[in-house]
């Protein structure tokens, strides 16, 4: 317990680069686009954890302090959703300020627990009337030119797309002394708020509305359960191998699918197994968007809250081939593409009910892709990067399905779940028979019914949630 309060008082006690007072730029922008629920959440209660992200890795070189906060604060001064501030009275309103600073902490060797840091660090949450939805944490590992760089933000403002670009344009500003080069135009928040106000929301009201997911659908991919006894967020993993990942995405290839149909079709036929009704069983759950799936130049380099979640659903049946349902699910997605700019907020609006019937998340996370070139400069200045963790946010339901593509190619499927609803034990089992599923799948010629590909499973018990408390 000594040990513990020693590093904790030791992250609080790190010196902090001052933050000057921000000078805000009118007029406001009306915001009722925002990702409302998750900056309310946050503004109400901003220790829970919640819709705040981190991502880290090992700095490996010579790394000079106040030249990293000055490539930062180049950074900020060119993006303008770095200086956003929310207003929420008399509406939610975004404000553009005309000045932020980066807040960088660095702790030296043995002064912190990282595993204690991160954990806190998320807790500290944001304050969301003042400028800045990220901070920049740099830890001295003990061992010679080898640093860790943490990353926390706040989804409601940033994405972990927005976070790559961020990360190249900060390489590019330590490479040229702290300074950003200038020279390119592309657009920023502003731009895509504008287009956004263009935007006719006509079709997307009628397709959303038509949708949703019915009120009889199974919705999570556990059978009811007893109390966990636990508290607080949890994390299980399970680990596609890199050769079954190739072999899984050559395989989705040869069908006409992404790799993303796969991974909706893989829950959907855990939605329908945990309903354990037999028949037709409608199920729906949540997918992330990029969101940048829009007609606006270099829209793939947008900085902002452009990822959305949107509302996916299909009818399961024992007896359908799993190629049906494969196809169905990879048309919806099609359907959907064209709206990805619609956020949650709209979709209940439009349906005139609350989307709450969504109980669990899907989200296939890019892999970030550095700039082969920046690569190369950075390391002729002896700098290199080492592998980007990621911890995903913590979502307000139940259950979330996050899976990333890993540098030497295999696949971390994360299940984030709410530890009083789904305990770890089942977490891990339904983690586990994900990618159970997914490693089988290549071996599939589509004309399997449901009912023969969920007996891969064997006899593995469901996964066991409990009611909201």
């Amino acid at each position: 317990m000594a040990r513990s309060s020693r590093r904790r008082r030791a992250w609080i006690r790190t010196d902090r680069r001052p933050t000057a007072p921000a000078r805000a730029a009118r007029p406001p922008v009306q915001a009722p686009w925002l990702r409302c629920g998750a900056l309310l959440a946050s503004a109400v209660n901003r220790t829970t954890g919640r819709h705040v992200e981190q991502v880290w890795w090992h700095w490996y070189g010579p790394l000079d302090t106040e030249r990293f906060t000055a490539a930062w604060q180049s950074v900020i001064d060119r993006e303008t959703i770095l200086r956003g501030a929310l207003e929420w009275a008399p509406t939610p309103r975004l404000v553009f300020h005309l000045s932020a600073r980066p807040e960088v902490v660095r702790h030296r060797a043995g002064t912190v627990d990282f595993d204690e840091l991160l954990e806190q660090d998320r807790l500290h949450g944001f304050d969301l009337g003042s400028p800045g939805p990220l901070r920049i944490t740099l830890v001295d590992t003990g061992d010679p030119g080898v640093t860790r760089v943490l990353l926390t933000f706040h989804h409601g403002l940033l994405d972990v797309l927005s976070v790559a670009v961020l990360h190249n344009e900060f390489s590019r500003a330590y490479l040229g002394g702290g300074v950003l080069p200038g020279g390119e135009r592309r657009p920023d928040v502003r731009d895509w708020l504008h287009w956004l106000e263009c935007q006719d929301i006509t079709a997307a009201r009628e397709y959303f509305r038509s949708v949703l997911p019915e009120e009889n659908s199974a919705v999570l991919p556990a059978r009811p359960g007893p109390p966990t006894g636990q508290n607080g967020s949890g994390r299980a993993e399970a680990r596609l191998a890199a050769a079954d990942t190739e072999r899984l995405h050559r395989w989705a290839a040869g069908q006409g699918l992404p790799d993303s149909s796969v991974l909706h079709t893989v829950w959907a036929l855990l939605l329908y197994r945990a309903a354990d009704t037999g028949g037709a069983v409608p199920v729906g759950f949540g997918v992330t968007v990029s969101g940048r799936g829009i007609p606006l130049e270099c829209a793939e380099r947008l900085v902002g809250p452009l990822r959305s979640c949107l509302p996916m659903s299909a009818l399961v049946e024992a007896g359908r081939p799993i190629g049906r349902l494969l196809a169905d699910l990879r048309e919806r997605a099609l359907d959907m593409s064209g709206y990805e700019w619609v956020c949650p907020r709209q979709i209940q609006e439009w349906a005139g009910r609350p989307a709450r019937r969504l109980q669990s998340l899907v989200s296939l996370e890019p892999a970030p892709r550095p700039l082969p070139d920046l690569q190369a400069r950075l390391a002729d200045a002896g700098i290199r990067f080492g592998h980007r963790h990621a911890s995903g946010a913590h979502p307000l339901l139940p259950v979330a399905l996050l899976a990333r593509e890993d540098t030497d190619g295999s696949r971390l499927l994360t299940v984030v779940h709410d530890r009083a609803r789904l305990g770890d034990t089942d977490a891990a089992l339904l983690a586990g028979q994900c990618a159970r599923l997914l490693r089988r799948m290549p071996d599939l010629d589509g004309t399997e019914t449901v009912a023969e590909v969920l007996a891969l499973l064997g006899s593995a018990p469901s996964p066991r949630i409990a009611p909201p408390l």
